[in-house]
């Protein structure tokens, strides 16, 4: 599947904007980004969440830290996709599976919930 970097883009931004509100409210501090390509020690990754998920945090996390990051690997998303509406439906199951990771909600209840 090939798409556009600007198409891509806002298929990323549309899907974050599909946050359920109750979620979204929640967000604080995280970042969203797209890199082209997934890390090495895993190619076929198509989001990470990287950050202290909120069932993590102590009386020493301080807002001032840096943010959360959340970031969608454009080629792997593209290369299991077939059609537009293919990479749009994975992308929304991917931003919701990274959120579920910062809410600290584990991969197998996140399957559970249809989010991985």
């Amino acid at each position: 599947m090939e798409i556009s970097d600007e198409d891509f883009a806002q298929i990323v931004a549309d899907a974050i904007d599909a946050i359920p509100a109750k979620a979204a409210s929640q967000l604080s501090n995280v970042a969203f980004v797209i890199e082209p390509d997934a890390p090495e020690w895993d190619p076929s990754l198509l989001g990470l969440y990287d950050g202290i998920p909120l069932t993590e945090r102590d009386n020493f996390w301080s807002a001032g830290t840096l943010p959360d990051k959340i970031t969608i690997f454009r080629s792997p998303t593209l290369r299991i996709c077939e059609s537009m509406a293919d990479v749009v439906e994975e992308v929304h199951i991917t931003i919701m599976h990274e959120v579920g990771h910062y809410f600290g909600i584990d991969d197998e209840r996140l399957h559970e919930l249809g989010w991985a």
